[in-house]
């Protein structure tokens, strides 16, 4: 027992067999380091060392802000390509709404396809998952929920190619984006949802006192003479 713990501590897998690799090779470190700064934290890989804890804090502390600054401008490149798409598509006599519900709608059905449908499917066959299980990590890795029940290149009865992890990786930050940008146009409908119902509201009351002054009987003068 004592063996193996000293040979976890130094990034071996004991579940694995002796030409396994470590845990700490560059694939897995990059995904380690991925899961770091997007906040995701599947638990399964952690530093066991005080050099190595340390370190992550500090790492922690700059690589989130950094990350975070990454998707702010990787999804305003998004907003531009959408905006670009919607010149292209709007032709004269056609409704401006309609063309921004069009672009709205190519948007969404794509970055489905590309971050939650066909990974499931790549997911499902590499890791012999089921596709339910592969649509489950799927979303619950670009929630940043992160629970680590599912992990991607941990079973030690498969062999991975070495970029695996980190196309992995790569995935992931491209759907964070996208999906915080689903998020912030989701935001803003329910935004202008609520402020034209809040309109509505008081038009109606203005519209109710208005009706309430004019139904008033109007008051008796009386004359006091001088």
């Amino acid at each position: 027992l004592q063996v193996l713990m000293e040979a976890w501590e130094k990034g071996v897998n004991p579940e694995g067999n002796s030409t396994n690799p470590s845990n700490w090779d560059f694939s897995n470190s990059f995904f380690f380091a991925g899961t770091v700064v997007t906040t995701i934290g599947y638990g399964n890989l952690s530093p066991s060392t005080v050099a190595g804890q340390i370190f992550c804090v500090f790492y922690a502390l700059f690589g989130v802000p950094l990350n975070l600054a990454f998707l702010n401008q990787l999804g305003k490149a998004l907003n531009a390509h959408l905006l670009t798409l919607e010149r292209w598509v709007q032709k004269p006599g056609r409704a401006q709404v309609q063309c921004q519900f069009t672009i709205l709608a190519i948007f969404l059905t794509t970055g489905t396809l590309l971050f939650l449908v066909f990974p499931p499917l790549v997911f499902s066959y590499v890791e012999g998952w089921s596709y339910g299980e592969g649509f489950y990590f799927t979303f619950i890795t670009l929630s940043t929920i992160g629970f680590g029940d599912y992990v991607v290149g941990t079973n030690p009865n498969k062999h991975y190619i070495p970029v695996y992890r980190s196309l992995t990786a790569i995935w992931i930050v491209f759907g964070l984006a996208w999906l915080a940008l689903v998020f912030n146009v989701g935001a803003d409908l329910m935004e202008r949802y609520l402020q034209l119902k809040w309109h509505k509201s008081d038009l109606s009351l203005a519209e109710g006192d208005t009706t309430k002054l004019e139904d008033e009987p109007e008051q008796p003068r009386i004359h006091i003479p001088s």
